[in-house]
């Protein structure tokens, strides 16, 4: 289902910090299950310590709620969550498509096992360019890396 409310805007620390890491973790928690809840604790630490507040970032609203984020590093996607109550609405496309016009060009990593991810991003056009066995922090969890320019 295509939601056509969508509003995007720029990250506010302020007011955004606490909202987006909630999304993180509950939608972590969802796709990617087999990192297990310990590590994804940790790392939402980090999340907001070092990834939202450096990175550029895109906030998806519905009736000004927060239910998604893009978080960009120049043309590589670092994130993009979306509230699992809202996945499947078209939030994620909508944030892809508006990071793609303002880049021209996107690239990003995805756990291979996150299946509906990379189903996700290849459908919307995104090519693999490589894989890997470990991820970023050495862990045996493959990742697949995916570009995708206008």
């Amino acid at each position: 289902m295509k939601n056509a409310n969508v509003v995007i805007r720029p990250f506010d620390a302020a007011t955004d910090l606490k909202i987006l890491s909630t999304i993180w973790i509950e939608a972590s928690l969802e796709a990617h299950s087999f990192i297990g809840k310990k590590r994804l604790t940790e790392q939402r630490k980090l999340t907001e310590e070092a990834y939202l507040p450096k990175a550029e970032t895109s906030v998806a609203c519905l009736d000004r709620e927060a239910v998604g984020f893009i978080s960009l590093l120049d043309c590589f996607i670092g994130g993009i969550f979306i509230a699992p109550g809202w996945q499947g609405h078209g939030i994620g496309r909508t944030l892809i498509a508006d990071a793609l016009a303002r880049k021209g060009e996107l690239s990003l990593e995805v756990y291979t096992e996150n299946e509906q991810a990379v189903r996700f991003y290849k459908r919307l056009g995104f090519q693999e360019v490589f894989r890997r066995a470990v991820d970023d922090f050495g862990f045996p969890f493959p990742n697949a890396a995916l570009r995708i320019e206008t």
